[in-house]
């Protein structure tokens, strides 16, 4: 069983900031992959951004610039900071993580934040 906290997410103004966590905790070997994605209102998730355990990080076009995304794998935890924040950022952000137990790798979702950028 694993277990994925987020935590982080509000309401704040444009052009401000904002610091998403998202911690693992349970029974895995280890960690791979791990990923913010984030949905608008009827639509499918998008990838945000990545950062696979080599610690290359990609970002989707859109938030370049202004996202960062990083990991402390001693609190097996990733982060995505956000900065310069835009009304089309508003949108639930999910943690998305890849586990390895038992030599097999399963992929388990976070519960989701709520991020609101009012302008």
């Amino acid at each position: 069983q694993v277990q994925l906290v987020e935590s982080g997410g509000g309401l704040v103004q444009a052009g401000g900031s904002l610091r998403l966590s998202c911690a693992a905790s349970g029974s895995f070997a280890s960690i791979n992959f791990m990923a913010w994605y984030r949905r608008y209102p009827g639509k499918q998730r998008e990838l945000v951004a990545s950062i696979p355990s080599g610690g290359n990080t990609s970002y989707a076009d859109s938030v370049k610039g202004r996202f960062t995304i990083s990991r402390d794998n001693t609190k097996n935890t990733v982060y995505l900071q956000i900065n310069s924040l835009k009304p089309e950022d508003t949108a639930v952000y999910y943690c998305n993580v890849h586990f390895v137990r038992d030599g097999i790798s399963f992929s388990f979702w976070g519960q989701g934040t709520q991020v609101t950028v009012s302008s």
